[in-house]
């Protein structure tokens, strides 16, 4: 079996649907690869969009791909694109400016699953969250594995690396944001907790949680109910919750 040694990186999509929604997004992408004899069908849309924009298309022997490939996934194409487009936390509340919304962001403190990153850009976007906030260290990045996750949704969901995340929070109150952090033990379940306004939704990392400075530096605490003898959620799942929640309550 394939052994991964190495950071994941940040310069390769593989699977249809993330290159797919990449090609539609205008992202930069240098070229496509596709596995040999991989039937030209099912990647139609694909070289469409691609021979639209002029981005060079070649073959390569399956085990190829297999070797670049860190899902393990790679449905047959992998396409080399452009370092992964961060942007800041002021394009974020910019963009709750402009369409009249009050700011719903994600702060995932130290997450070290790509999977979970993924998922819960996947589900940002579709609860109309305006971004997600990762630190710059101890924290998975927009990887390969991390796109695939997303099906597609890093190519719209706004992502943003801050330095100190704890900082960053500091900074999003000044902003007018309040700031909500998942905890076993918080003071409210999240459906007695007002998820209404301009709410940052912190989320722990998968086995400590959320680190003691940046639980301190939260405005409130939420619990989510638990009635099985499994006392936590999966990071993704946990953030799928709250951020549910707090669609239902805004009423979109």
């Amino acid at each position: 079996m394939k052994q991964h040694t190495t950071e994941p990186r940040e310069d390769i999509l593989e699977g249809r649907n993330p290159v797919f929604e990449a090609l539609k997004s205008g992202r930069q992408i240098d070229k496509i690869v596709i596995a040999k004899g991989e039937g030209r069908g099912a990647l139609t849309r694909i070289l469409a969009l691609a021979k639209e924009r002029h981005i060079p298309v070649s073959e390569a022997e399956r085990a190829k791909l297999d070797a670049l490939s860190q899902t393990g996934a790679h449905q047959g194409i992998i396409a080399y694109v452009a370092a992964a487009a961060y942007c800041s936390v002021e394009d974020m509340l910019a963009e709750a400016r402009e369409k009249g919304e009050a700011p719903l962001l994600v702060l995932c403190d130290s997450l070290n699953d790509a999977h979970n990153l993924g998922s819960i850009l996947r589900t940002a976007h579709c609860c109309g969250a305006h971004g997600v906030i990762i630190p710059k260290h101890r924290s998975v990045g927009l990887s390969a594995v991390a796109a695939k996750a997303s099906a597609g949704a890093v190519e719209y969901i706004k992502v943003a690396k801050v330095t100190n995340l704890a900082r960053c929070i500091d900074e999003l109150k000044r902003e007018g944001l309040w700031v909500c952090g998942t905890d076993a033990a918080g003071e409210q379940d999240l459906f007695h907790a007002d998820l209404t306004g301009p709410l940052a939704i912190v989320i722990g990392s998968e086995g400590e949680g959320m680190s003691r400075l940046v639980r301190e530096k939260c405005d409130f605490l939420v619990r989510i109910p638990m009635k099985g003898k499994i006392n936590s959620l999966n990071a993704s799942v946990a953030a799928g919750v709250l951020l549910y929640e707090a669609v239902r309550q805004r009423g979109v």
